[in-house]
């Protein structure tokens, strides 16, 4: 079981999924670390993803000129300033967010999809993240928005990582801690916490839980007694813990059905008494609980695929999972574990036929379930190593486009003239197929022009505020080409080229059904 030291001291070991390069008024500088890849390190046979290269073309950004940065010493960093990942990795300055006020800010994470293209996603990691000084009337509140985010992300390691930096034993976040650190299967430090200091939390169901788990069942069963005496503990939650108290009891007595949208405290107990809730219809950072070691192996495939899907977990361990062991039934996610572990091996044995036959079948099923680029992160280098089919080539080159290699694979056989070009941070207008390549292609003109409204706000020293709406509006573009290139313009004058060029890439090739 990790302490909380050791949690955040994982936290700030290499950071990679997607995330953006760092940010800098001179151009693109070398990529940051990934927010969330060290959740997968300790998994045997996780992939081992390729780094970044480094993009070769001049500085682009020099027309907005961003503030200095103010360094503040990590000791010294209030709690709503605290992040894993420093200004060194990021390139975002300590004051990104500190003249932006708190409730906007808030209005404007409210408005962040679960699921967006995944570098937008790793962007959103990158802020959430970032060791910064918090906005306006948002000293621990903003702390907690973060938290809450990266929850609704499904990113529970980080989100616990964020409040050990900052020190959860403090009412204001402490709840978040203890709810977290369930989905976790790392309870004991809170539920010690809340034993030796009851006024952390005004939840009685949880303080005769952590009584119990700490192994004073006296307590537990005299706080039961007394809950349910006052009224304090009625209804379903009084069953659980009746039947959490009593081993015989919840042999012998009917489970009670669980609520509509369940706590973490509630899950837990089901899984206590023996009757443990399917995740599947549960908000995604309840699929963290699938990987603690207490599931079978389709729960955990089918768990990390969601989690993977949402840019919370690392691909090589998706990878892991899928090539543990042979599959003894077929459909579905046996399916899909078949294809990748088929791939695996055609790839292995350098067999161009049996490759390509393995990659056009891997590439339906990751398809089907939106994991392109997850798999282009696994498979990506790999591809680049064998003389494929040409069919099979051009479907390689596509899904290396997608992965942290795009401008490598931009110079290969089979590469779409325009696609290649934007790769490179140059797309051609004149090769553009549509409205949203044309607009794609003006958006990397040069020099690069955000939107008027990022300007003003950069121009007020809200830059975190600025990216963060550039984010919103890439992410809500859908199907408005004029959205997509305003932001676009943006992400590329404040120096996040790899994310404009990704995102761009991922737009148009996961859109064109590759």
């Amino acid at each position: 079981m990790r302490s909380d030291a050791a949690r955040a001291a994982a936290a700030l070991v290499a950071l990679a999924i997607t995330l953006p390069g760092p940010i800098s008024a001179q151009g693109v500088g070398p990529r940051p670390l990934s927010a969330i890849d060290w959740l997968g390190q300790d998994l045997p046979g996780a992939a081992s993803l390729p780094q970044r290269p480094a993009i070769s073309e001049p500085p682009v950004a020099g027309a907005v000129s961003i503030p200095d940065i103010a360094m503040t010493p990590l000791g010294a960093a209030t709690s709503g300033a605290v992040g894993l990942l420093p200004t060194s990795v990021t390139g975002l300055p300590a004051h990104m967010w500190a003249a932006s006020d708190a409730r906007d800010l808030d209005a404007l994470w409210a408005r962040a999809r679960q699921q967006p293209l995944p570098a937008i996603g790793a962007l959103y990691h990158t802020l959430l993240l970032a060791e910064a000084d918090p906005p306006r009337g948002g000293e621990d509140g903003f702390l907690g928005t973060r938290v809450a985010m990266l929850r609704r992300f499904g990113a529970v390691d980080p989100a616990l990582g964020l409040l050990a930096r900052a020190g959860p034993n403090v009412p204001a976040l402490f709840t978040l801690w203890f709810d977290l650190s369930l989905l976790d299967g790392a309870e004991a430090a809170a539920c010690t916490a809340l034993r030796d200091a009851p006024g952390l939390m005004r939840d009685d169901g949880a303080k005769i839980y952590c009584s119990a788990l700490t192994g004073d069942w006296r307590t537990a069963a005299l706080l039961f007694d007394t809950g349910t005496a006052l009224g304090t503990i009625t209804g379903s939650n009084a069953t659980l813990l009746a039947q959490f108290l009593d081993a015989e009891l919840a042999e012998e007595a009917a489970v009670p059905p669980p609520s509509a949208a369940p706590t973490p405290l509630e899950f837990r107990l089901f899984e206590a008494i023996g009757t443990p809730l399917s995740t599947r219809g549960l908000p995604i950072a309840f699929a963290m609980a699938d990987l603690r070691g207490t599931a079978g192996w389709r729960a955990e495939i089918e768990a990390a695929e969601r989690l993977t899907r949402a840019g919370a977990l690392a691909p090589g361990r998706l990878m892991g999972l899928y090539t543990r062991q042979r599959p003894a039934a077929s459909g579905g996610v046996w399916d899909r574990a078949n294809a990748v572990q088929t791939l695996d091996a055609a790839l292995d044995a350098r067999d161009p036929v049996r490759s390509a036959a393995a990659l056009m079948a891997a590439w339906a099923h990751m398809r089907s379930e939106g994991l392109e680029v997850p798999f282009a992160d696994i498979f990506g280098a790999r591809l680049a190593q064998i003389d494929l089919p040409a069919k099979a080539q051009a479907l390689a080159t596509q899904i290396r486009l997608l992965s942290p290699d795009y401008e490598a694979a931009a110079d290969g056989a089979g590469s779409d003239a325009f696609l290649a070009g934007l790769a490179h941070g140059r797309p051609d207008a004149k090769l553009a197929a549509d409205t949203t390549e044309r607009a794609i292609a003006d958006a990397f003109s040069t020099p690069p022009i955000p939107a008027p409204e990022h300007a003003a706000l950069i121009a007020e020293g809200k830059l975190g505020e600025a990216i963060l709406s550039a984010a919103l509006q890439f992410d809500r573009a859908d199907d408005d080409p004029g959205e997509m290139a305003s932001a676009l313009g943006t992400l590329r004058a404040v120096g996040l080229e790899d994310t404009a060029r990704r995102a761009a890439l991922q737009a148009l090739i996961l859109a064109d059904g590759g």
